[in-house]
């Protein structure tokens, strides 16, 4: 893995995806937590093609614009610094019309047995 590396996915916005089902806001557009999701999802798959697993522990995102139920986004996440066992990845979901959120993603590489171990 290196720094540049970038994964993309696209999805629909469904009604389970609005502010309105999840309880962050009142109305049917898509919510900020299911846009966050999309970003850490597309980072953990970078990771994961590169063999590793991993495990979100930071979000700073910007949620820019609003987009309705039925909007094709496209989530984009590349890897912008590498120190140890942190990945830090630079995240963005647009649609059509242009930016939807932007920000920053930390993930820690682990070990998935010793991380669950520790929890038990």
């Amino acid at each position: 893995m290196k720094t540049g590396e970038k994964h993309i996915l696209r999805h629909v916005v469904t009604h389970e995806d609005t502010a309105e089902v999840l309880g962050s806001g009142g109305l049917p557009v898509y919510s900020t937590p299911s846009m966050i999701c999309l970003m850490e999802k597309t980072s953990y798959e970078l990771a994961a093609m590169n063999g590793d697993k991993t495990v979100g522990t930071k979000v700073n995102i910007s949620h820019l614009r609003a987009c309705k139920v039925g909007t094709e986004v496209t989530s984009t996440a590349e890897i912008i610094e590498i120190d140890g066992r942190r990945l830090t990845f630079r995240v963005s979901v647009s649609d059509a019309q242009g930016l939807l959120g932007e920000g920053t993603h930390e993930r820690f590489i682990i070990d998935p047995d010793r991380f669950l171990s520790k929890i038990k």
